[in-house]
């Protein structure tokens, strides 16, 4: 049963690392899956958040840098060394990778758990982001698929573990906002 699974893993996996290879996908790609092209973006966003967003915007910026580092963290360092799951592009033949083949183990895509535990963190506290969010953080996970350095099961299962944490924190930040509300307005009533 396994093997048919990876078998329909590899076919949807060749079919984005090869039939869809083109130049221009290349270029874009490759451009909206580095971390470090997004810099400014994130900065600019945060800033907006925290002096615009109110308490909700603080509270956002705060609880954004810990969840990211928590899901990098449990991505990188628990996740992948138990399932020791090797990249396709060192496991398969034949496989397109316009950036190299870098790192080891593919499951889950940390892009997917990083960029979905963000989307789905963010959409609670600011629904109206919701398309932005979500289709940002699809296109970023068809990339490493498209680049060959993952599976589709490694986006698939990096965007449902972040999406869980990225609830997760929501809830935490909402509850945290309705509690510093209800304890201000309890001392302007004293």
């Amino acid at each position: 049963m396994l093997d048919f699974f990876y078998s329909i893993d590899v076919q949807i996996f060749y079919f984005f690392n090869h039939s869809l290879s083109i130049g221009f996908l290349d270029k874009f790609f490759a451009m909206i899956t580095n971390v470090n092209n997004w810099y400014i973006a994130y900065i600019v966003l945060l800033g907006i958040a925290f002096i615009k967003g109110g308490l909700r915007g603080k509270l956002a910026v705060a609880m954004i840098i810990i969840l990211i580092i928590v899901t990098d963290q449990l991505g990188y360092k628990v996740i992948k060394e138990f399932f020791q799951r090797m990249r396709p592009c060192i496991a398969l033949t034949d496989v397109l990778t316009p950036l190299g083949c870098n790192g080891t183990y593919s499951f889950p895509s940390n892009h997917a758990l990083n960029n979905f535990a963000a989307a789905t963190f963010f959409y609670r506290l600011f629904p109206k982001l919701k398309w932005i969010l979500f289709i940002t953080a699809f296109l970023v996970s068809l990339s490493r698929v498209y680049l060959g350095l993952h599976y589709p099961s490694d986006i698939i299962g990096g965007a449902i573990i972040g999406s869980a944490f990225g609830y997760i924190f929501s809830i935490a930040a909402l509850k945290l906002e309705e509690y510093l509300l209800s304890t201000k307005s309890k001392q302007l009533e004293a």
